[in-house]
């Protein structure tokens, strides 16, 4: 499968356990790939859920996906600066179709000012019971929430001084391109 070069767009596709799909970005960015990692942007991304419904981002959002851990975080560019949001997730896969994740419900949101937020706890224990995650996504899960919280505090990959501000540079080079 051929990896989508800078300036391409690819289609992200969030799922559930139970392999329902859960929302898809279309057409968001790609502004690098590696060996384990995607960076993208979304701008004005037509978004659409399970149900059916239709919406559209509204501010440019940096998107950093990875293989090896099990989050995703967006980087929402807003005038009273950035907010977080980081999803719990399975690694991404690549295929023909879309970047595809399995998303765990567990969501931390990092304001502008750092205060951070540990949501939707109350869905992942429902969801845990009816889709019957496995003990070892519930660990892998619960450790992936210090490494987030870690990377917060330390200010590494997406949350490190600088990295909005070159990535969405990198965006606009690439859009007047």
């Amino acid at each position: 499968m051929r990896v989508p070069r800078e300036g391409e767009f690819v289609t992200i596709q969030s799922y559930k356990h139970d392999g329902n799909l859960h929302r898809t970005w279309r057409d968001t960015m790609v502004l690098k790939t590696s060996e384990y990692s995607m960076i993208g942007v979304n701008d004005h991304t037509l978004v659409t859920e399970s149900d059916g419904r239709r919406w559209v981002t509204r501010e440019p959002a940096i998107v950093y996906f990875h293989k090896k851990y099990w989050f995703n975080v967006i980087a929402m560019i807003r005038e009273k600066g950035v907010s977080y949001y980081c999803n719990l997730a399975s690694p991404y896969l690549l295929d023909e179709e879309a970047l595809k994740y399995i998303d765990y419900d567990l969501d931390i949101k990092v304001f502008p000012d750092g205060e951070k937020r540990l949501l939707d706890v109350d869905e992942y224990e429902f969801h845990s019971k009816i889709m019957e995650y496995p003990s070892d996504i519930d660990f892998i899960l619960k450790e992936n929430v210090k490494i987030l919280v870690d990377w917060i505090n330390n200010e590494k990959g997406p949350f490190s001084e600088g990295y909005i501000d070159i990535w969405y540079d990198r965006y606009k080079q690439l859009s007047r391109k």
